[in-house]
């Protein structure tokens, strides 16, 4: 396992971080998944308030005693953003109780998603925040987000923070501007879901994982990110110690150098996963500029045609399905509505360069995609 400088915090960081929000099922399942995340070198563990009895399982499992010393170990876990500071520092308090813990290595603010949320930090909860800081209770400082490009930049760029937590992704790199201002503000870069919210990749698709041989789709996207110096740790979300196989596997046989750069064998299939979408897609592809926003339908047009774009080149039909279903249904998690809601005004028609039938390929997207909506996994 190797490890980087989680930015101005100074943690050494282990490539890979285990998230723990769905090894939820009981706490022996919970324990004998942190167990072997430590036995691959794994030394940081991601919880939150909001994942059910997450934050509970780890306090028993750290009090009934891991492999790896405290002060080897380095934990996250994640409040709400409030303005409210005496709600802030309960909350914290509980967090501590309920981790048995007398402090707190890094306190991410959980979902800086709106405007609202950033000012209910900056101008609310930050004082409780630092004086938990200067209590011992809380070490270091950092932010998740599920929230638009220009709202990362604005909380990376007040200078509250040492870390932040956000999806980047080979098959969606919107969040490059946000990775590169984190790394000239020195702040740690934590990517959120990278297997699970970056494609499902634990069950690809046969065409997927054809096009990606002789590497699993999740071996060649997780290089795509850990040959960036500029990502310090990646969540692996596993839910259950077997979602863990593939690091052992890679140790094992030594066949994976995660930090090194891009062989040139792995360019070459990212460059064969790029020319099959073109080729899928022609006229149709959806290069994710983002100018065919705003939609006076709060249609979520570039994240819908990007998950036709994967449904169609690569049948990651699955995928599709799980992201699609959770519009209209995530709140600020996940904003926007879904295809249908298209009125064919034409708006965002002259906007696109790529002159696409917007309002056509909404509407094959939703016929293709849309089922039983899903709510948050913790819900």
């Amino acid at each position: 396992m190797q490890y980087r400088r989680f930015g101005k915090t100074n943690l050494n960081l282990s490539l890979f971080s285990l998230g723990t929000m769905r090894c939820l099922a009981s706490p022996q399942l919970f324990v004998s998944t942190i167990k072997k995340a430590l036995a691959l070198g794994i030394n940081h563990l991601e919880t939150a308030r909001g994942y059910g009895k997450s934050e509970e399982y780890l306090g028993l499992a750290l009090r009934s005693g891991l492999p790896v010393a405290r002060e080897n170990l380095y934990l996250t876990t994640k409040l709400p953003p409030t303005s409210d500071r005496a709600l802030m520092t309960q909350w914290i308090d509980e967090s501590l109780a309920r981790l048995q813990l007398d402090y707190i290595d890094c306190l991410a603010i959980h979902g800086i998603n709106t405007q609202e949320h950033l000012e209910s930090v900056t101008q609310g909860c930050i004082e409780a925040i630092h004086q938990a800081q200067h209590q011992g209770k809380i070490r270091h400082l950092g932010f998740s987000t599920h929230g638009p490009l220009d709202l990362i930049l604005a909380a990376i760029e007040s200078d509250l923070f040492e870390f932040v937590n956000l999806h980047y992704y080979y098959f969606w790199q919107r969040n490059q501007p946000a990775i590169a201002l984190a790394k000239k503000k020195d702040l740690g870069v934590f990517i959120i879901s990278p297997g699970d919210k970056g494609g499902r990749l634990y069950t690809p698709p046969t065409t997927l994982a054809e096009l990606c041989q002789p590497f699993s789709p999740i071996e060649l996207t997780y290089r795509f990110l850990t040959s960036d110096r500029r990502i310090t740790t990646l969540s692996v979300g596993a839910a259950h110690p077997d979602e863990l196989l593939f690091l052992q596997r890679a140790n094992n046989e030594n066949q994976v150098d995660w930090a090194d750069p891009l062989t040139l064998e792995e360019k070459k299939k990212l460059e064969v996963l790029e020319k099959h979408l073109e080729q899928s897609l022609n006229s149709d592809q959806c290069r994710q500029c983002y100018q065919c926003l705003p939609c006076p339908e709060s249609i979520n047009i570039p994240e819908i045609l990007r998950l036709r774009n994967l449904a169609v080149a690569y049948d990651m039909k699955d995928y599709g399905q799980y992201r699609y279903r959770m519009l209209e249904n995530a709140g600020h998690w996940f904003p926007g509505t879904k295809g249908d809601r298209c009125t064919e005004c034409g708006e965002c028609l002259p906007r696109c360069p790529q002159n696409l039938d917007i309002p056509r390929l909404l509407q094959d997207t939703h016929q293709l995609l849309n089922g039983a909506p899903r709510r948050r996994l913790w819900e």
